[in-house]
């Protein structure tokens, strides 16, 4: 512990360290055909490339790997409720066993649930949500394995896209620019620490995945590196 301007600082060991980013709903196709929607909130962009931070197990990552392609719907705040009904769902059957413990259940037709509209892509076959006001169609250019010196977390997926159409509701758009989000009107759904919120300091929404004790996402013997 140390103290600097009367900062105290103490060693601690989170069992997840999301800090917060966009909500992603990422839409893809099952081997049916049928759609797949999912949240994930472990994501990040450089130019039009992007990184997915995701379980190996999950049948959106399966879909991605197998079919080569996704669409990445960026929610809005007041999309917070449909988002959340989407939480501890899971397109896999049987339930991986992971996701047992944290109490997901199997819904084939997330769409249905969430109360959003797909539709697919123009230059991929997977699902669009067209209440998203972002919409990134991505094909996949890496897979690449994290963690490969851990026991415990090796074989977590870090997946590369290559964006390839990018739509976008009129109404965030910057007046006068025909390609620039207005970040005085975009409000991006944010999850930090498995809880909602917007641009403003205040909760939105009781989040159903905050529900889940921390220590669940904590596999069994993990120690930080040293």
């Amino acid at each position: 512990m140390h103290g600097t301007f009367g900062i105290q600082n103490i060693e601690i060991e989170p069992a997840i360290l999301y800090f917060g980013t966009p909500v992603v709903l990422i839409g893809t196709c099952n081997e049916d055909g049928s759609f797949n929607l999912a949240p994930m909130s472990s994501a990040w962009w450089i130019g039009w490339r992007c990184m997915l931070g995701l379980d190996p197990s999950s049948r959106t990552t399966e879909n991605i790997i197998r079919s080569g392609e996704c669409v990445l719907n960026l929610a809005s705040a007041d999309l917070v409720a449909a988002v959340d009904r989407l939480a501890r769902t899971t397109g896999s059957d049987p339930v991986p066993p992971g996701k047992v413990k944290r109490g997901y259940r199997h819904v084939k037709e997330k769409f249905g649930l969430s109360g959003l509209t797909s539709q697919p892509g123009e230059t991929v076959a997977a699902p669009r949500a067209l209440e998203c006001p972002v919409q990134m169609e991505a094909k996949l250019a890496h897979v690449h394995e994290l963690a490969r010196d851990e026991n415990i977390w090796r074989g977590a997926a870090a997946i590369e896209l290559r964006i390839t159409r990018v739509h976008a509701h009129s109404s965030i758009m910057m007046e006068g620019e025909a390609n620039r989000i207005d970040p005085d009107k975009w409000r991006p759904l944010i999850m930090s620490f498995q809880q909602f919120y917007g641009l403003t300091p205040e909760k939105l929404h009781r989040s159903e995945l905050g529900r889940i004790p921390e220590r669940y996402y904590k596999p069994p013997g993990w120690r930080p590196a040293a």
